[in-house]
């Protein structure tokens, strides 16, 4: 089994910056893909940002520039720094991680709240 617990969401003014992160813990030899997802109201999920074992990243072109993907294999933890933020970032932020002969389409954290005013 595999938990995540994601921290760091919260309010926001425009403009500003959060780091949200996402621990991974339990029985698993290796994590492949850990990906930041969000889902606004009345809209549906959508990939952040992604990033690879290999540390290769993927942005969505709506956060290219301002967000940035990054992980710590030894903590088995995904970071996702968002600066310049805009009130059409606000969403629920979700951590899904791929493991090595897990489930397929990877395992979800519980989702955190990022509200950004203007």
């Amino acid at each position: 089994q595999v938990q995540l617990v994601e921290s760091g969401g919260g309010l926001v003014q425009a403009g500003g910056s959060l780091r949200l992160s996402c621990a991974a813990s339990g029985s698993f030899f290796r994590i492949n893909a850990m990906n930041w997802y969000r889902q606004a109201p009345g809209k549906q999920r959508e990939l952040a940002a992604g990033i690879t074992d290999g540390g290769s990243t993927n942005y969505a072109e709506s956060v290219e520039g301002r967000f940035t993907i990054s992980r710590d294999n030894a903590k088995h933890t995904v970071y996702l720094q968002m600066n310049s933020l805009k009130p059409e970032d606000t969403a629920v932020y979700y951590c899904n991680v791929r493991i090595a002969g897990g489930r397929l389409g990877g395992y979800w954290g519980q989702g955190t709240q990022v509200t950004v005013s203007s």
